[in-house]
């Protein structure tokens, strides 16, 4: 029976491939040709979009605003309004924030004036010595998880000090604390909210599916108007980009509650309220602090992006040091970025896991110990600091705060390790980057840029077809007309075709490693431990070694993208094969298959709805990092959404092509997510 549906299914295929070639030949490039590209009707939704944000911003609603500079009322707005006093909360809490870590006087200024300030030196809010911020990460990682985290703590505050990146480092650091608590506090309402209204889970749906594949950048365009530029504004764009994992990973954990819990929750006499909060929130804690974790690393992810918009810190001096070709200094301040990534990661999945002991009759001690070290740190941290100013002559305390790029630097050290690369690799590195471009990458975009719509639409929902059924064929073939109907097609062939070539490439290294790597436990600890560590990674990080080496090309990209996509491709290979149930590896044993066999024949089928799963993973990774790089120049649609950041109607086109790119990595999930599950289904593994 399944070699029978095998074979259709190839047969299938194969009638499907060659229609394909027959309407690439047939069908004549014309763009009066509706076979050849279809007419852009939807191309005046961009200026529809900017003409509905233009009137709700500026005509919608006028109300009498006082301006206290010119001492008169003014008529303003009612949403802009509401919009700036969120960005200037936003701010505010921001500045107070940062403050605290590098002092200032701007949160003095807020209640009083600079004139105030500037009549009293004392007026000034004073920073917390760096030893001190150290001190308490150290311990809250030996409480998290001991002194394994207690030393990566230790390291990353250590390098971030004597380096000279504190300052931004804090910066970033306090753009995360207000932008990860927000998002996870929404994040938790609208969880809730889905789990307890199933019209409200059904509405959520669709939006966490859009908003979790529209690239980062699309998130900045509206942002701007709304809420214009600086750090609050990109604190709201992290906020609405970090959100919807914390709403999905609520939802899960909650409806995974064995309902046993709930009943005894409520023959106890909870009402609705007391059952949510104290059972329900409770039971699902792993869940909603997994969601945490991962609010936090897409803050982190999203600080280089943010400063595209005027975010401060790490990101923005990043951006900075790519731009001016220093690629010693953007990877000093990249391995910050790595270290706070890595320690926040550790830390927030340390929390998730440990586990709460309710009866505990603890003594004073041993309830406060911590908080009593903390404030001895406190107290240490300023008596040395106020000594440093004795031994420390110059202008900077290096007990206080180390000034930025006033500490030990390596950037020569990378930067001449880069010319040394490039001395003695060019020609060879040369070699491959044209070898690449010219009969690979070069011929693929040309044939991707000559498939005709209507052959294109053939074989995708061909495949759709054949893969997930009837239904998956028309969903995508809605996400196909939204772009074909654009006035982007073009654009996004060539996103299709980069997109392509590293899934493709990533999925083949990454199932290949994983199912090496899965053979004994030892093997299998090491690889998922590296996968963690580079999945900790900021995706704009992968940029900086390829442009070292390959300059600013297309080849840059993609071999990023192939980098940032084989993580999950690994990871979930590995994992599909380590969950075969060991009886099965008996039986095979028993029969005497070798291990190739065995692979083929047992692991692999069992694996495979798992390894689909990745794959459609390294799929949303692969798009995102060629929508990423449109910062070093590729010609597809994260190009156009990276100029509308500096088009001042440029809301419009950034939402649909965003949508455009969103849309893309749907159609994709659709297939491959209903493929994996129907397998479940049929291997009997649901």
């Amino acid at each position: 029976m399944n070699i029978s549906i095998k074979n259709s299914k190839t047969l299938q295929f194969v009638l499907l491939l060659v229609i394909f070639f027959v309407l690439n030949a047939l069908i004549t490039p014309s763009e009066s040709n509706y076979l050849w590209r279809l007419p852009p009707l939807l191309s005046a939704l961009p200026t529809l979009i900017n003409d509905g944000v233009q009137f709700i911003m500026f005509d919608w609603m006028p109300i009498q605003v006082y301006d206290p500079s010119i001492e008169e009322f003014e008529e303003k707005a009612l949403f802009r309004e509401i919009t700036r006093s969120i960005s200037n909360g936003f701010l505010f809490v921001i500045t107070f924030v940062r403050e605290i870590f590098l002092g200032g006087p701007k949160t003095i200024v807020a209640f009083t004036s600079w004139d105030y300030v500037s009549e009293n030196s004392w007026a000034t809010w004073p920073a917390l010595p760096w030893t001190v911020v150290s001190g308490w990460a150290i311990v809250l990682g030996f409480k998290l998880q001991g002194i394994r985290l207690a030393l990566l703590a230790a390291l990353s505050t250590i390098y971030i000090g004597v380096f000279g990146q504190w300052e931004p480092s804090m910066q970033t650091l306090s753009f995360v604390l207000i932008a990860a608590p927000v998002s996870v506090l929404l994040g938790l309402v609208l969880g809730i909210w889905g789990y307890k209204n199933k019209l409200v889970e059904i509405a959520l749906n669709p939006l966490l599916n859009v908003a979790q594949t529209m690239p980062h950048y699309s998130y900045l365009v509206p942002v701007i108007v709304l809420f214009g530029v600086g750090d609050q504004a990109a604190a709201i764009a992290t906020i609405f980009f970090a959100t919807p994992p914390m709403v999905r990973l609520t939802l899960l954990g909650l409806k995974n509650i064995p309902p046993e819990i709930v009943d005894a929750g409520m023959m106890n006499g909870c009402t609705q309220y007391q059952l949510l909060r104290k059972v329900q929130v409770p039971t699902a804690r792993r869940d909603i602090l997994i969601g945490v974790n991962q609010v936090v690393m897409q803050c982190l992810a999203m600080t280089v992006i943010a400063s595209f918009i005027g975010a401060q810190g790490l990101g923005s001096n990043l951006m900075i040091a790519l731009n001016s070709l220093k690629i010693g200094s953007g990877l000093e301040i990249g391995i910050c970025i790595v270290l706070i990534a890595v320690t926040l990661d550790k830390m927030s999945l340390a929390w998730a896991n440990k586990q709460i002991d309710y009866f505990s009759d603890k003594n004073f001690w041993d309830r406060y110990k911590y908080l009593i070290i903390c404030t001895v740190i406190l107290i240490i941290g300023i008596f040395f600091a106020y000594l440093g100013r004795s031994f420390f002559k110059e202008n900077f305390n290096y007990l206080y705060i180390v000034p930025h790029n006033k500490g030990i630097t390596t950037a020569p050290f990378w930067q001449a390790a880069v010319d040394w690369i490039w001395d003695t690799f060019f020609f060879s590195l040369k070699s491959f980057n044209e070898f690449l471009i010219i009969n690979i990458l070069v011929p693929m975009k040309e044939s991707y840029l000559g498939m005709p719509v209507a052959a294109t639409f053939f074989l995708v929902m061909g495949t759709a077809y054949i893969l997930a059924g009837i239904r998956s064929a028309f969903i995508v073939a809605g996400f196909l007309l939204f772009i074909a109907f654009s006035e982007y097609w073009d654009r996004a062939l060539i996103t299709a075709y980069m997109t392509s070539f590293a899934v493709i490439v990533a999925a083949v290294l990454g199932i290949t490693v994983g199912s090496l790597c899965a053979q004994n436990n030892r093997s299998t600890k090491v690889i998922l431990f590296i996968c963690d560590f580079f999945q900790t990674f900021p995706s704009f990080i992968y940029l900086i070694p390829v442009i070292m080496l390959f300059g600013i090309t297309d080849t840059s990209v993609i071999i990023a993208a192939i980098v940032y996509a084989l993580v999950p491709a690994t990871r979930y290979t590995v994992e599909g094969l380590r969950n075969v149930p060991t009886v099965l590896h008996d039986a095979g044993s028993m029969m005497g298959v070798s291990k190739l066999q065995r692979w083929l024949s047992i692991d692999l089928p069992l694996a495979f709805p798992h390894i689909m799963l990745g794959v459609n993973q390294t799929v949303v990774f692969s798009l995102f990092m060629v929508i990423i790089g449109a910062f070093i120049g590729t010609t597809d649609l994260g190009q156009l959404i990276l100029k509308a950041i500096s088009d001042s109607r440029g809301t419009g086109i950034g939402l649909t092509l965003g949508l455009c790119v969103a849309f893309i990595g749907l159609a994709v999930d659709q297939i491959l997510r209903t493929w994996a599950n129907d397998r479940k289904k049929t291997l009997g593994l649901e």
